[in-house]
């Protein structure tokens, strides 16, 4: 059992968020009972996951997407309004981490999907305009592209969209979770011979292409589901927590 203010401090210093400028406030974003015995986590708070975790009993819910973020709109209507609803009426609190779950060297997206995808990561790197959160690596020897996209698909349990940068193996990699495609130029000026994110815009097309760097858009939440896993995980040992992952099912 912890108290919802020592479970918000630690997690809030643990990840450090004071140290990234995001697009929505980090930390506590709905606050709850004061108390918290069972902590539920996913990807996203949409409406099947609060309802999920209020079925489930949890007295809190630890999210990479959570609400409020910039340039949208502020009042509290419609979907919104439902969302708030059932966590307000249950008492449960939301916990949200964006950017600094993605850049934490050992809980976060970015370490954990390279775990699940078998990569140690030896750098990070930024795109020049956000932070460094993306990271490369080297694999022990060369591999084709089309076996590197067979790899992740028995791993995230879905096929990635792959768009050829040429005929070359793959040795050195870069990825970086989520809507991270605009890391592909700072990834091929790397020298790196593949990059992974979650999403892929049209512009990402013709990069590979012409910058000759492989691409796998293996999917936003897909990449994406590792890192609040591992945090919850922890977060259960470090507090005496019950822990759940609840899965939201996304094809996006």
């Amino acid at each position: 059992m912890a108290t919802l203010n020592d479970l918000v401090s630690y997690t809030n210093g643990l990840l450090n968020i004071a140290a990234f400028q995001d697009y929505c406030p980090n930390g506590l974003q709905v606050e709850g009972r004061a108390q918290v015995h069972k902590l539920v986590s996913g990807v996203t708070a949409s409406q099947a996951l609060v309802e999920a975790a209020v079925a489930a009993g949890a007295d809190a819910l630890l999210v990479h997407h959570g609400y409020f973020w910039k340039g949208e709109d502020p009042c509290v209507t419609g979907m919104k309004r439902r969302r708030l609803a059932g966590l307000l009426a249950a008492d449960i609190s939301l916990l949200a981490y964006h950017l600094p779950l993605d850049a934490h060297a050992e809980l976060g997206n970015n370490a954990q999907l390279g775990v699940v995808l078998g990569l140690s990561p030896e750098a990070w790197f930024a795109d020049g305009r956000g932070p460094a959160i993306a990271c490369h690596a080297t694999l022990p020897e060369a591999v084709s592209a089309t076996a590197f996209a067979a790899r992740i698909a028995a791993a995230l349990g879905r096929p990635p969209q792959f768009i050829p940068g040429g005929d070359h193996p793959i040795r050195r990699i870069g990825w970086c979770t989520g809507a991270a495609q605009g890391y592909i130029e700072a990834a091929a000026a790397l020298g790196l011979d593949a990059f992974v994110s979650g999403e892929i815009s049209e512009p990402t097309v013709h990069v590979a292409r012409e910058c000759g760097i492989h691409y796998f858009a293996a999917g936003h939440h897909a990449t994406e589901r590792y890192g609040v896993q591992a945090l919850g995980a922890h977060l259960a040992q470090r507090f005496g927590l019950e822990h759940r992952f609840l899965d939201i099912e996304n094809p996006a």
